[in-house]
C-alpha cells in the first residue's frame, strides 16, 4: 500500500520495547546528575517557582500545584504526582526536604496517610533556592512540554550535588538507582577537596564523606572498609541501627532505621510474642509523642534478662536493623546511564558546577555588555540635550536621524527615544555615570573570572561554601562500628526453670514446673500409670529410648504441662513397630551416662549422642532380643564411681565405672555374669546404679529395701563381668536399686 513500509513484527516489537525502556530509563526512573532529580520532581519544583511559592510566600493549596504540573509539562495521574510531591516535604523521607508541606503529608508510621491534595498546602523549602536561584540567569537549556505550547528547563542549575544531598531511589527496565542521603557539610569538604587536588581518590575523599547521613539518629554499623568498597565501586550494601538505652530495667528504644515504621517494629516483636518466641519479654509500649517521635518501650519478665543477647536477637529478626542497597546509577553529563563510584560522580557534578557559573557569568557578562552600551548612548543624549531635542522635534522619524549624527546603534537610539522627560534632569546624568563605571567595575571582574581557570574554581568554592555554611547542619546517622546480630535460637530465649518431666507407661509425655512433683499421684488415662519422673530444667533437652534401643531428643519447655495427660510421643517420633518408650535421661551434652540392657551389657556414653533431629530416632543401644533398655544412670566421677548392678535373682556386684568402655553406640561389654541357666530360668539385670564416695545404695525387694553403707558395698566389689555376691535372705527377688 502506498504510504505504508511493511515490517517484520519482530523487528517492530523490539524498537518499541527499547524506546520504552529508554523512555522509562532517562524520562522516569533515573535522576540526572547535575540537579539529582527524576523529571516528575524537576517538573514539580518549577512549577512551584513559576506560581511564586518561594519559603516566604503564603502556601497554596497542593491540588493548585498538582494541576499546574500535570496541566502543563507533565501529563500523568495526578495521584502520582502528588505522592511525589508529598515525598518531597515528608522530613522523615529526606535528609534535607525541598517543599514546606501544611496540613498531614503523613507520618513516619505510615508515610503514605497524607491526607488528600484538596486539604494540604505547599511551598518550597529556602535550601530549595539553591535548585532554582539561578534559573533565569541563561544557566540551563530548555525544551518545548509536551504540547509545545510552553517551555521547561532540561535540568535545574543545583548549586550543591542535591543528588547526594537526598539521595534516590528507582526502578526503570533493566537497571535500578538505590543512592543513600548524606550530610550537605560533609559532601561540599569532599568537593572543595577535590577542586584542590585533582588527583585525589576515592580514598581521600572518603576523610569527607565517611558514610550516607540518613534522617533519622540510628547508628550506620556497616565497617569504614566495606563504607570505602562500596564509594569505590559504586554500589553495594550497608546496614543501620536502632539506638537503646536502659531505663527502669526496661528496654527503651529512642531512634529506628530510616524508613522503619514504629508500627511495624511493634508488630515485628507481638508476632514473636504470641508465638512464644520471646518468653523473656513481657510487654512492648508505645510512648511516641510529639516531644519523643520515637519512644518504644519494651519490658523483660525480669532483671535476670540479658539485655544484650535480647537486642541482639530483635536485630537479627526485626527490622530494627535495616539493610540499605547502594547503586550509584545515575544518568549522565553525556545522557548515558551508568554506574559511578563517588570521585566519578562528583568530579562529574564538579564539571558540570563550573560549567553551569560559567554559562552564568556569560549570560551575566552579555547583559552588563548590553546596558553599559545603552548607557553609552544615554550619556551622548545627556551631552548634546538640546540638540537631541531638537531633532525629536524637528524629524517625523528622529530614530535614524539620531543614529547619523551621534554614530548610535539601533538600540541605543531606541533607548534615547524611549527616555521619559522627567529623566532628563541632571540627576539622571548622574546616576547614569554612577552606573556606567559600576558595570564597567562588574564587567571587567566578570572577564577577569571567565579567563581564568583559578578564578572560576575559587569563585565555585566560594559559593559551596557559602552554600554549606548557610544550610548546612551536624550529621544526623552516627557511625558505630559493630559486629553482626546474631538471632538467638529458640531454646536461648526459653528461662532455665525447674522442670519434671513425667513419662507414662504407654508413652504420654508432659512437664511440671518444679522439683517437687508428686509424679506418681498425677492423673492418667484409664489403664496408664507412671513410668518415669525425671527432673531436669525447661531449656534442657530429654532424650527417650524405646524398647529397641533407639534415641528421640526434645526440648523439656516443647511438652505440654502437667495440668493434663500430656500428649503421646508417638505423635512426634516414629517408632518401630513393636517398639515402646521404656526410659528417658537429661543432662548437660558432655556428661557420661551408662547405657545397659536387662541382659547385662552395657557401656559409657555421652549424653549428647543420644540426642538427634531425626523423627525416627538414632539407633544407640544394641539390645540383645527378648532383653529391654534400662534407665540411664549419670556418672560424677569415672575415676571414683563404683557402678553397681543386681539382678533380680539377688545377685550385687559393683566394680569401678572406668572398667566400662566409653562408645558412642553399641551393645557395650558384659556387666554382670547371668549364665545360660538362669537366663533361660528369667534372671535379668533389675537396676544399676552409679554410686560416689560417701554414698549409700538402697536395694528394693518388694516393700524391703536393705541399705548397703560405704564399708556393706566392699562386700560385693569384683571385677567387671563376675557373678558378684549374693545377697541377704529375703533380698533374692530384687526389684531395683537406688542412691541415697
Amino acid at each position: 500500500m502506498q504510504g505504508f513500509e511493511p515490517v517484520p513484527l519482530r523487528q517492530y516489537a523490539e524498537g518499541a520495547y527499547l524506546d520504552y525502556s529508554m523512555y522509562v530509563i532517562l524520562d522516569r526512573a533515573l535522576p540526572f546528575i547535575g540537579d539529582g532529580l527524576k523529571p516528575v520532581q524537576r517538573r514539580i519544583l518549577y512549577a512551584m517557582s513559576e506560581l511564586g511559592l518561594s519559603a516566604g510566600a503564603k502556601p497554596k493549596k497542593a491540588a493548585r500545584t498538582v494541576g499546574d504540573v500535570i496541566g502543563k509539562f507533565h501529563p500523568h495521574g495526578d495521584s502520582a504526582c502528588y505522592e511525589a510531591m508529598v515525598l518531597m516535604a515528608q522530613p522523615f523521607s529526606y535528609r534535607y526536604p525541598l517543599i514546606d508541606g501544611q496540613g498531614n503529608f503523613g507520618s513516619a508510621d505510615d508515610p503514605k496517610s497524607f491526607a488528600a491534595m484538596r486539604y494540604t498546602e505547599a511551598r518550597l523549602r529556602p535550601i530549595t533556592q539553591l535548585l532554582i536561584d539561578e534559573l533565569g540567569q541563561g544557566t540551563v537549556d530548555w525544551q518545548p512540554n509536551f504540547d509545545g505550547t510552553l517551555e521547561e528547563p532540561k535540568f535545574l542549575p543545583a548549586r550543591v550535588p542535591m543528588l547526594l544531598l537526598n539521595g534516590v531511589t528507582g526502578i526503570a527496565v533493566g537497571m535500578a538507582t538505590d543512592i543513600p542521603p548524606h550530610n550537605l557539610r560533609e559532601v561540599v569538604s569532599a568537593c572543595i577537596r577535590l577542586l584542590d587536588d585533582p588527583q585525589a581518590t576515592v580514598q581521600d575523599l572518603c576523610e569527607h564523606i565517611r558514610a550516607p547521613d540518613f534522617p533519622t539518629a540510628a547508628e550506620i554499623i556497616t565497617p569504614a572498609a566495606d563504607l570505602l568498597k562500596i564509594y569505590q565501586t559504586g554500589h553495594g550494601s550497608l546496614r543501620a541501627r536502632a539506638i537503646h538505652g536502659r531505663e527502669n530495667g526496661n528496654i527503651v528504644l529512642t531512634a529506628l532505621p530510616h524508613q522503619v515504621s514504629p508500627a511495624k517494629v511493634i508488630e515485628q516483636i507481638a508476632a514473636q510474642m504470641r508465638a512464644k518466641k520471646l518468653p523473656v519479654l513481657e510487654d512492648i509500649r508505645d510512648e511516641s509523642d510529639h516531644e519523643n517521635p520515637v519512644r518504644l518501650v519494651l519490658i523483660p519478665r525480669s532483671n535476670r534478662v540479658n539485655t544484650d543477647e535480647l537486642m541482639d536477637h530483635l536485630f537479627a529478626t526485626t527490622d530494627l536493623e535495616k539493610s540499605y542497597r547502594v547503586n550509584f546509577n545515575v544518568i549522565g553529563l553525556d545522557g548515558k546511564p551508568r554506574v559511578k563510584d563517588l570521585r566519578s560522580l562528583l568530579e562529574e557534578w564538579l564539571s558540570f558546577r563550573t560549567d553551569t557559573v560559567r554559562r552564568r557569568l556569560e549570560h551575566r557578562l552579555a547583559r552588563v555588555s548590553r546596558r553599559l552600551h545603552l548607557l553609552a548612548g544615554l550619556l551622548v543624549a545627556f551631552l548634546n540635550l538640546d540638540e537631541v531635542i531638537a531633532i525629536i522635534r524637528r524629524e517625523d522619524k528622529p530614530k535614524p536621524v539620531l543614529m547619523a549624527r551621534f554614530e548610535l546603534s539601533g538600540e541605543q537610539a531606541e533607548a534615547i527615544l524611549e527616555t521619559k522627560l522627567r529623566h532628563l534632569a541632571r540627576l539622571e546624568e548622574m546616576k547614569i555615570r554612577g552606573e556606567l563605571d559600576e558595570l564597567q567595575r562588574e564587567r571587567e571582574r566578570i572577564e577577569a573570572i571567565l579567563a581564568s581557570k583559578a578564578k572560576l574554581k575559587r569563585l565555585v568554592k566560594q559559593e559551596l561554601s557559602a552554600d554549606a555554611q548557610r544550610h548546612g547542619d551536624d550529621r544526623c546517622s552516627p557511625l558505630v562500628e559493630r559486629g553482626a546480630a546474631r538471632a538467638l535460637s529458640s531454646i536461648d530465649l526459653v528461662p532455665s526453670e525447674p522442670v519434671t518431666v513425667v513419662l507414662s507407661r504407654k508413652g504420654w509425655a508432659r512437664a511440671a514446673k518444679g522439683h517437687d512433683i508428686d509424679a506418681a499421684n498425677l492423673s492418667y488415662r484409664e489403664g496408664d500409670g507412671l513410668l518415669q519422673a525425671l527432673a531436669t530444667r525447661s531449656n534442657q533437652q530429654v532424650a527417650f529410648l524405646d524398647s529397641q534401643g533407639r534415641s528421640y531428643s526434645l526440648f523439656a519447655h516443647e511438652l505440654p504441662s502437667a495440668r493434663g495427660n500430656g500428649e503421646p510421643l508417638t505423635g512426634r517420633f516414629r517408632l518401630p513397630d513393636g517398639a515402646a518408650f521404656v526410659a528417658m535421661a537429661s543432662a548437660a551434652e558432655d556428661a557420661l551416662l551408662v547405657l545397659a540392657s536387662d541382659a547385662g551389657y552395657g557401656f559409657v556414653t555421652a549424653f549428647g549422642n543420644l540426642l538427634g533431629r531425626q523423627k525416627a530416632g538414632k539407633a544407640m543401644l544394641t539390645v540383645p532380643a527378648g532383653a529391654l533398655p534400662l534407665l540411664p544412670v549419670a556418672i560424677t566421677d569415672s575415676g571414683v564411681d563404683l557402678l553397681c548392678v543386681a539382678t533380680n535373682a539377688g545377685h550385687l556386684l559393683a566394680f569401678p565405672v572406668s572398667q566400662l568402655p566409653v562408645l558412642d553406640r553399641g551393645k557395650g561389654n558384659k556387666l554382670i555374669d547371668i549364665p545360660k541357666k538362669a537366663a533361660s530360668a528369667g534372671e535379668i539385670v533389675a537396676g544399676i546404679a552409679v554410686i560416689g564416695s560417701g554414698r549409700e545404695l538402697l536395694v528394693h525387694a518388694g516393700s524391703r529395701y536393705l541399705r548397703l553403707k560405704p564399708a556393706d558395698l566392699q562386700h560385693y566389689l569384683g571385677e567387671r563381668g563376675k557373678r558378684g555376691r549374693v545377697l541377704p535372705r529375703g533380698f533374692q527377688r530384687v526389684d531395683r536399686i537406688e542412691i541415697e
